[in-house]
């Protein structure tokens, strides 16, 4: 009886101590062991309804409900050039249940404003890419220039004659500009626009020379020729315009300038859940009506791990931070 009595007090104390320490489990920790999802997850648009970003978010967020069994809502956080919605996600709890997608944008800010309410890599857990699009290098029929190369040639004997127009200074059309300048030895004038419909109309009536536009602003222009494309600036052929080819392959090797989206969320997000939600949104951006509906928009579907993604962020904020520098372009 008294050894029996000696088993049941160890069983009870065994008890007690595996109470205690699951009890002083961290939040995060206790997350991390739950089958994730298990309530409904954000993504933060960090812009407004209808554009290139929002599109990703919602159309990733309807496959997740599906796929998680949870409702994946999506919460539009607008202003400041992005920076308001993706503070808020940085400032989020790190479970897993709020994350967002930030465009190749976020890499410039990074050295273009001089006080982020963030730090661009510290501050996030990256998740996987989501996909890319390259700008377009279209020109005015009338210019005498077939190919990249025929371009440089005209550019150096034209030195500060030709004009690129963008959708505004620092814009993504601006900064692909600088940088073929910096890498070619060309000198050109960039011509600012407050948005590319203008841009592009005054591109066809002949006033500018060229553009570094988004494939949807410029591709239906070339195709009733009142603009001819030349190159593309991703670093690969896109899929979507797998005839044109790349800057890099046209005379300026390591050129490139091209868009991409990716999610993230806070810092410290546990590593399984991480790694599910990777897994997952990859799954989704290879589902052939998701790939069909974002090569509507111009954009190739691409994923990859956390690590791959942050090299990309880290790669890019230092390669920017050059050309933002060069051209003293400040924002406050």
């Amino acid at each position: 009886m008294k050894a029996k009595r000696r088993f049941i007090m160890r069983g009870i104390a065994t008890t007690t101590l595996l109470s205690a320490a699951i009890g002083t489990l961290t939040p995060a920790a206790a997350f991390a062991q739950a089958a994730y999802p298990v309530k409904p997850v954000r993504i933060i648009s960090i812009f407004s309804p209808g554009g290139g970003n929002d599109v990703i978010c919602r159309l990733v967020a309807q496959k997740l409900t599906e796929r998680f069994k949870q409702q994946v809502i999506v919460e539009n956080r607008v202003g400041a050039n992005g920076i308001i919605g993706t503070e808020a996600a940085a400032r989020s709890a790190p479970d897993g249940y709020t994350f967002t997608l930030i465009p190749s944008g976020h890499a410039v800010n990074a050295s273009m404003y001089r006080k982020l309410p963030f730090d661009s890599v510290k501050d996030f857990t990256t998740i996987t890419l989501a996909g890319s699009s390259p700008l377009v290098l279209a020109v005015h029929p009338s210019l005498p220039a077939r190919n990249v190369k025929e371009l440089i040639a005209l550019a150096k004997a034209r030195p500060g004659q030709l004009t690129y127009v963008s959708s505004g200074i620092g814009a993504s059309g601006h900064l692909a500009g600088a940088l073929f300048e910096t890498m070619t030895g060309v000198t050109m004038q960039h011509v600012p626009y407050k948005g590319m419909s203008l841009a592009v109309s005054d591109l066809m009536g002949g006033q500018v020379t060229m553009t570094f536009g988004t494939s949807l602003s410029v591709i239906p222009h070339v195709q009733t020729g009142r603009l001819r494309a030349l190159a593309v600036t991703g670093a690969q052929r896109s899929a979507a315009l797998p005839q044109l080819p790349t800057i890099a392959e046209s005379g300026v090797p390591g050129y490139e300038a091209g868009l991409w989206y990716g999610f993230v969320g806070p810092a410290n997000i546990p590593a399984d859940i991480v790694q599910k939600l990777q897994t997952e949104i990859a799954a989704v951006l290879a589902q052939p009506d998701v790939k069909e509906k974002l090569a509507s928009q111009g954009l190739d579907t691409r994923s990859t791990t956390s690590d791959e993604f942050q090299r990309i962020l880290i790669a890019d904020i230092k390669r920017w931070a050059t050309i933002v520098q060069k051209l003293g372009l400040h924002a406050d």
